[in-house]
């Protein structure tokens, strides 16, 4: 996956900023920030999801649709 700015599938927009492995299972975590304020946590909020869950695609009203979508930087 390519490190920059996404959008999730519900609309927030992040940046993706790394990639770190977890200390004890060594499972990939995509390291990302919020550039906007989302609910309660104000931009530059951390974040990190399993890589595997980063790059999926979800379901929603019967369509397939990828978690986040990579914007050109």
């Amino acid at each position: 996956m390519q490190l920059g700015k996404y959008r999730h599938y519900k609309g927030s927009l992040i940046e993706a900023i790394g990639i770190a492995n977890h200390s004890e299972s060594l499972e990939e975590m995509v390291v990302y920030k919020e550039l906007e304020p989302h609910n309660e946590h104000p931009a530059g909020t951390l974040w990190v999801r399993p890589l595997k869950m980063f790059i999926e695609n979800v379901t929603i009203d019967g369509k397939e649709i990828p978690r986040f979508t990579y914007l050109n930087n």
